[in-house]
């Protein structure tokens, strides 16, 4: 099971996000106030592990509340759609009577009053089926109507229209014949229209059962997601989430009288909530009850220290010592195996109505308070609790939404974050929100996403990754992935990779994935790392050229588009920086005939031709019968898309590139033709020279 993309609408400050696709880490980058908490929120209530019940008072926009408030079921504001495995899809296939057998796409969508619906994006409904259900109901309905007395002229009369129409649909079912669907179609619309003429008597209900059957079979061709009890199957098999934010860390001091009555609470809101929360499952996972905990450390007063009541005192002192040594040896136990920065040990330490969480390691052996410690260590043991506890036996399958995770971590500290959510994403898929650049994944910039205020106020969300586009907020919020890159410079510099300037992020994604593909048929070999290095355009590739110099003044190889940009830049820096080095200037024309042809012209048209005919999907003809091999591709979709009235997302490029590399380097790869192979290693015969 995996979550392909989501979308959310009408939910705080988010009016539509636009489709947010995931992989198996999403990272969402923006500004403060962007409003990335409430995207991780919405999907969040989706189908939350524990809690994240709706709140329409806080969850739909201030704005739209006093219209809302009464009709909440007419408010879809989280759409999410799912890749089932062949293990669901079989059972729902089986029950459905598609003919699906090993994956299908779901999308599942909650309203505002808690309610969901669902619609399978692919199904294949069987074209004829055998059902004796349906025949052996309209035959009870049929003899309960010719048993039934009819003591008026009327009764009768209506007892004989519904004998003669449930006559007629029996026989059109004999025993064992296969079910059509044109034949479930004029069978409901026969006994919805004798239902609907007939007035009111004994007879007319068994009409509407015999109806309800047929419908229901209907449904197995118009409809499969409609089927009883198919949604219940859908919302079993779909994913739990877990959220966590920062507001949730532990302290190292609990009272506990305030602690219990805040675990008991169900009106908490923000930071107290969410402390309520992580205490919860603390206890819950180290096998604590607080309540006994306190209890068996009350003092007597001292009119009643008799030598038996000292003695069962201690006595119960002496057992919950026992029961803190067994749950800290548990939590030291099992933490060590997730969290490497350190061996901790755990301390917990009881004193009258306080509970203490003390920590030690290696090198600094005495205990000291949690809150002491790191807010790093807080903040992970904290998730890690949360996470266990929540996800429960599911916790393998649970997609994990993680609100600005990390902030407080040293920059090294975060980088292991980062490659412990990619370690996490075997198991789990991670979706968190950033403004760190250290948690940026610029290997896979594909999966970072934007998120900004746009000119009305609202939340939206973009992967377009260039930062002199779109507004000062999106700007501003896109700044962290541009930092990221420029950290991966400083990298490639410190640890010999070998750099290439190319001029977007869409041209980073294609050439990784092709060189990922060549690697893996082992077609090249490289002995260095490449690493493509987008430019932000051909007027970055100067300043950026000086930054990648190698430490012997190699210059690094730049690969630019065969447009009039590219070409004018490729002539000035053959006449001036690359004088001496004109090879390492790699002009696609050098590999295509296409004129002012980009990357996108190395790719085979048939394996972008899905991609782009879903993003053109308004279009009343299909982008793949107008294609002209001889005319740049990006050109041609703009044009299509202009002649049609559509709008291209700004950050079309990337997702088609994206929609690119997860083909490339599938499981089963698309047959790529010699020609084309031939090409790709010309070009990076070129960068490794």
């Amino acid at each position: 099971m995996a979550l392909l993309q989501f979308r959310v609408q009408h939910f705080r400050s988010v009016k539509d996000s636009g489709w947010i696709s995931c992989d198996d880490v999403t990272t969402l980058v923006g500004m403060n106030e962007a409003g990335k908490s409430n995207i991780l929120l919405a999907l969040w209530r989706l189908n939350p592990a524990q809690s994240g019940e709706i709140v329409a008072r806080a969850d739909l926009p201030r704005h739209l509340f006093a219209e809302a408030r009464n009709k909440l079921k007419d408010y879809t504001f989280i759409e999410a759609d799912f890749q089932l495995n062949a293990e669901d899809t079989a059972r729902i296939a089986e029950k459905a009577l598609i003919k699906n057998k090993d994956s299908l796409k779901v999308r599942v969508s909650r309203r505002f009053d808690g309610s969901y619906s669902i619609q399978f994006l692919d199904a294949q409904p069987a074209e004829s089926f055998t059902w004796g259900l349906i025949r052996n109901v309209l035959l009870q309905q049929l003899q309960a109507v010719q048993e039934g007395h009819a003591g008026t002229p009327e009764l009768q009369d209506a007892k004989e229209k519904v004998t003669t129409v449930l006559t007629h649909a029996t026989e059109a079912l004999p025993e064992g014949q296969s079910i059509t669907e044109p034949l479930t179609k004029d069978l409901t619309a026969r006994l919805l229209s004798v239902w609907s003429a007939l007035p009111d008597s004994p007879f007319r209900k068994h009409v509407l059962t015999a109806w309800n059957q047929v419908r229901d079979a209907h449904l197995h061709f118009e409809n499969p997601a409609k089927v009883n009890g198919v949604q219940d199957i859908v919302l079993k098999a779909i994913p739990k989430f877990v959220y966590y934010s920062n507001y949730g860390n532990l302290d190292s001091e609990i009272f506990l009288p305030h602690a219990i009555e805040n675990m008991r609470r169900t009106d908490l809101t923000g930071t107290a909530e969410a402390r309520a929360r992580t205490l919860r499952v603390l206890f819950e996972f180290v096998g604590l009850n607080p309540q006994e905990i306190m209890e068996m450390g009350q003092e007597l007063p001292t009119h009643q220290a008799t030598e038996q009541n000292v003695h069962a005192i201690a006595e119960r002192k002496a057992d919950r010592q026992a029961l803190l040594h067994s749950a800290m040896a548990r939590l030291s136990r099992e933490f060590k195996a997730w969290w490497k920065q350190g061996e901790y040990d755990f301390d917990f330490r009881a004193d009258g109505n306080f509970f203490r969480i003390y920590v030690s390691d290696k090198l600094r052996r005495d205990p000291i308070e949690l809150e002491n410690r790191s807010t790093g260590l807080q903040w992970f043991l904290s998730f890690y609790l949360v996470f266990l506890v929540e996800s429960g036996d599911a916790h393998r399958d649970a997609i994990l939404l993680l609100d600005e995770a990390g902030h407080s971590l040293h920059p090294l500290a975060q980088r292991d974050l980062a490659a412990f959510f990619a370690n996490l994403s075997q198991t789990n898929q991670v979706i968190h929100t950033t403004q760190s650049p250290f948690l940026v994944d610029t290997n896979h910039v594909e999966r970072v996403k934007v998120v900004y205020v746009d000119d009305e106020g609202y939340t939206v969300t973009s992967e377009n990754l260039r930062a002199n586009e779109g507004t000062g907020t999106q700007q501003r919020s896109v700044y962290a992935v541009h930092a990221a890159l420029g950290l991966s410079i400083s990298d490639t510099l410190l640890q010999g990779c070998l750099p290439v300037i190319v001029e977007g992020v869409s041209d980073q994604i294609y050439l990784n994935a092709i060189k990922n593909y060549l690697v893996s048929t082992k077609s090249i070999s490289p002995s260095r790392e490449i690493l493509f290095v987008p430019s932000g355009g051909t007027k970055g590739i100067k300043p950026l050229t000086g930054l990648l110099v190698g430490r012997e003044g190699d210059l690094p190889s730049v690969v630019m588009d065969a447009d009039q940009a590219g070409r004018n830049m490729h002539t000035q820096l053959k006449a001036d920086l690359y004088k001496s080095s004109p090879k390492r200037l790699i002009p696609v024309s050098d590999f295509i005939s296409v004129p002012d042809g980009e990357i996108e012209d190395l790719i085979p048209f048939e394996i972008l031709a899905p991609f782009l005919d879903r993003m053109l999907r308004d279009a009343p003809d299909l982008f793949a019968d107008t294609h002209n091999p001889a005319v740049p591709l990006v050109n041609q979709v703009e044009a299509f898309a202009a002649a049609h009235g559509i709008t291209l997302d700004p950050g079309w490029k990337v997702t088609l590139a994206k929609g690119f590399k997860g083909r490339l380097l599938h499981k089963t790869p698309p047959a790529i033709d010699k020609t084309t192979v031939a090409l790709w290693k010309k070009m990076f015969s070129r960068m490794l020279a």
